[in-house]
């Protein structure tokens, strides 16, 4: 089984690392970070990079596909060599998958329509531009398409996934071994629950409000 996760300039490491960890521990499953170009990618922030080992074309056919979000998501919306490649890899995939704002490039790539998507909370809304019907769920499953919410929820994403292929004790093994039990000191993780304040601070600064 081959799972490619997708990286280009400015994405958010942690909604590529977190399926990495989960997925990546499927049974003879081969993980391969893919770009335009093999080599380094920088983060949103500019101070982490990863490496993607091969190139887009260099992985016609993965069983697995995972789409990343972040900042530079904006960049590739109109990326025709990256949605030609989620066009092609999603007529043989097994899975298509995102985290966060990678949904944006589902979905812009027409592959989301009609479907059931989430995506971080500020970009809801635009999953419905390209066709799409935006849940505030934290992971959403219609047909083989696999979208998860913001950042951390590319966890329970692939611990989700992880059951659905290996069952149900090996998502538990999968989940213990990485000691995924959060206890967060705050009751903050969701606009419903933050302080309004902040959800309208978020809001009016978003790079969203610029669409």
């Amino acid at each position: 089984m081959q799972i490619a996760i997708v990286l280009f300039d400015r994405f958010t490491a942690l909604d590529a690392v977190g399926p990495y960890e989960t997925l990546g521990r499927l049974p003879d499953a081969e993980t391969v970070f893919v770009a335009e170009q093999t080599g380094p990618l920088r983060t949103d922030t500019g101070f982490l990079a990863i490496t993607a080992d091969k190139t887009l074309a260099e992985v016609p056919s993965p069983d697995i596909v995972v789409v990343p979000g972040g900042p530079g998501q904006f960049a590739q919306m109109e990326n025709e060599t990256l949605l030609d490649w989620l066009r092609t890899t999603d007529t043989t995939s097994t899975w298509t998958t995102s985290v966060c704002t990678g949904s944006l490039l589902l979905a812009a790539a027409g592959l989301l329509d009609g479907r059931r998507a989430t995506s971080h909370w500020l970009a809801l809304d635009f999953l419905k531009q390209y066709g799409a019907e935006p849940t505030g769920e934290r992971v959403v499953t219609d047909g083989k398409y696999v979208t998860a919410a913001g950042v951390s929820s590319g966890i329970d994403m692939g611990l989700t996934l992880v059951g659905r292929i290996a069952g149900d004790e090996h998502a538990q093994a999968v989940q213990l071994m990485i000691e995924y039990d959060p206890q967060p000191p705050y009751d903050a993780g969701a606009p419903q629950k933050a302080p309004a304040h902040l959800v309208e601070e978020f809001r009016t600064n978003s790079r969203f409000t610029l669409v």
